[in-house]
């Protein structure tokens, strides 16, 4: 049997021939998928509609507060470095205001200067002086730079322009990633010189390293051309081309999302730093940023998950027991219509039975009066009676006659029975009444009935139609499972306190276990090919009920079938029975 099978309705199957026109009410499929449908539609469909807004408000909210605080972390971190450089961009303007040009041609007070910006501001490698030719003039520092021609440099041209400068990281003469700064001042006449300092870029590149940056991130300044002025833990070494696009000018701080490497979702903060070529940018790996949520968003999904889990075998459940419980009621309602209607036939049998046996009575009489007639008539001669074979034709009339009037007589005291009533009963005369009407079965069958009292069973009393037709309806079962041969035993026992049992074992066939469950259901047959209607037992088991006793059965396939039926020695009056189920 198939899981399926087994955990089957029992209405799911059900096709109701007689619905009339209107097959749809009484189509309990139909209605129990509807039932659930509509059940589920209106459970389910609001919960995963607002579990699908709450789902796209809260990542968009996670969303918006990552390019919040990326945005945040990139203004205040340009901030810094602007402050950085404009505080030794002063610094130097300060020094060109504050020293003539002979001053700073000096190279003993070049130096003092050089060891003040060291010790005060921090970050400066060297100072030089260079004149209007583009010659520098005076130079302190760690490199043989004075002397050096900057004419055609374009860093001089656009100070000349510009008055002040700012250079990216690059290698120069000392092969060394630095970044230089310079000021314009003019002369009185029209002439003017140039202070140009080299600025230290260890101590620029920890302003960036320092930074507490989530989600595997890592900052770094660009120039415009895509080239990095400080390392990148993700980009590579300082002065090497960054695989990342350069980002588009903006005033403002700006935050987008690209993929890189492909399927790599990234968080770019960056920031343009006003007269600089530096572009500042703040990376984050976005997986690593919404792990959190990843997590709770998983939690989520699996209670939802559980939760509309529950709800649909709930629905189910439910709709199960309220349609079976229908099915239940309907299948009552069909079965107590076709036990009026057995009942009035069997009714209608008793009367047919009776007046049968009536009609046949008479000619009987007749018969059996002209057969004593002619027997006393040959008795008065001794021809006749000295003739064995004559006289016992006549014997064999006779016998026959009574033989037909027993059974007339069976008939008229079943059919009498058959009306409803409680009267003095003994068990066994009434098993033996039913049996008389199958004997002639069980001789032709060689079915072999034993019929046993085990104890004393007084008279009690009790419906004998009723009880009739239960022996007549398990002893036709019993007949109906025993091939040729067979054995039928009937033992009738005494119960404790009030009550009396009896057992009907035949040595059958026997019944299945998943048949054993259903045999007193209505309409359940395993003989609709040999004409079973599946109502003789569910009958059996309402009288049986009606009458106030009880009916169980045991059976193993290959071994027989046995009945037990208790009946009350004590019965309750009508009317105080309750009302027994047939399934």
């Amino acid at each position: 049997m198939t899981f399926w099978n087994k955990i089957k309705p029992k209405f799911w199957d059900h096709l109701d021939v007689a619905a009339g026109p209107y097959p749809h009410l009484f189509n309990f499929r139909r209605i129990w998928i509807q039932a659930v449908v509509l059940t589920a539609s209106v459970a389910l469909i609001p919960l995963f509609s607002l579990a699908i807004i709450d789902y796209q408000v809260t990542q968009k909210s996670i969303e918006s507060e990552i390019r919040l605080r990326t945005a945040r972390l990139a203004s205040n971190t340009r901030r810094s470095i602007s402050y950085f450089l404009e505080e030794r961009m002063a610094a130097l303007d300060f020094i060109a205001q504050d020293n003539s040009l002979e001053a700073l041609s000096n190279p003993r007070r070049l130096q003092a200067l050089l060891s003040n910006l060291k010790g005060g501001v921090g970050g400066f490698i060297d100072l030089g002086v260079i004149d209007a030719a583009g010659e520098q003039k005076t130079y302190i520092g760690p490199y043989p730079l004075e002397g050096k021609n900057y004419r055609n440099q374009g860093w001089f041209k656009e100070v000349l322009e510009r008055g002040s400068y700012i250079s990216d990281v690059f290698l120069g003469f000392r092969n060394l990633p630095h970044l230089v700064i310079a000021v314009k001042h003019d002369l009185p006449g029209g002439s003017f010189y140039v202070l140009r300092a080299t600025l230290d870029t260890e101590r620029f590149n920890r302003l960036l390293s320092n930074l507490e940056i989530s989600g595997s991130g890592d900052a770094f300044l660009i120039n415009r051309q895509g080239i990095l002025q400080t390392p990148s833990s993700s980009q590579g070494k300082i002065l090497s081309r960054t695989a990342l696009p350069v980002p588009a000018f903006s005033e403002k701080t700006e935050v987008l999302e690209i993929s890189h490497p492909p399927g790599i979702p990234l968080i770019i903060g960056y920031a343009y730093l006003s007269d600089t070529p530096f572009i500042l940018m703040v990376s984050k790996h976005k997986e690593q940023l919404m792990k959190s949520w990843y997590r709770t968003r998983t939690e989520l999904l699996g209670f939802l998950a559980i939760s509309s889990l529950l709800i649909v075998l709930l629905i189910l459940g439910v709709a199960t027991y309220l349609v079976n419980r229908t099915y239940l009621a309907d299948q009552r309602r069909v079965a107590t219509l076709h036990k009026v209607e057995y009942s009035n036939k069997l009714a209608s049998i008793g009367r047919l039975a009776a007046g049968v046996a009536h009609e046949i009575n008479n000619p009987l009489a007749i018969i059996n009066e002209k057969a004593g007639l002619i027997k006393d008539l040959f008795a008065l001669k001794q021809e006749y009676t000295q003739n064995p074979r004559l006289m016992s034709l006549i014997d064999s009339i006779l016998s026959s006659v009574e033989r037909c009037s027993t059974i007339t007589r069976r008939m008229l005291g079943f059919a009498r029975h058959m009306e409803v009533g409680l009267s003095p009963i003994e068990v066994e005369e009434v098993i033996k009444e039913v049996l008389g009407f199958l004997a002639k079965e069980a001789e032709y069958r060689s079915i072999d009935i034993s019929v046993q009292v085990l104890d004393q069973v007084p008279r009690f009393e009790s419906d004998r139609g009723k009880l009739q037709q239960i022996f007549l309806n398990i002893i036709n079962n019993a007949f109906a499972a025993l091939s040729d041969g067979g054995r039928l035993e009937i033992t009738i026992q005494k119960k404790e306190p009030d009550s009396v049992v009896i057992r009907v074992a035949d040595t059958g066939r026997g019944i299945p276990e998943e048949d054993l469950k259903r045999i007193f259901e209505p309409f359940f047959t395993t003989k609709a090919q040999s004409g079973g209607t599946g109502l003789g037992l569910s009958v059996t088991y309402g009288l049986v009920q009606e009458l106030g006793g009880q009916i169980f059965v045991q059976s193993k396939v290959g071994k027989g079938t046995t009945f037990f039926i208790t009946l009350p020695l004590h019965p309750k009056k009508k009317g105080e029975y309750h009302a027994g189920t047939t399934g």
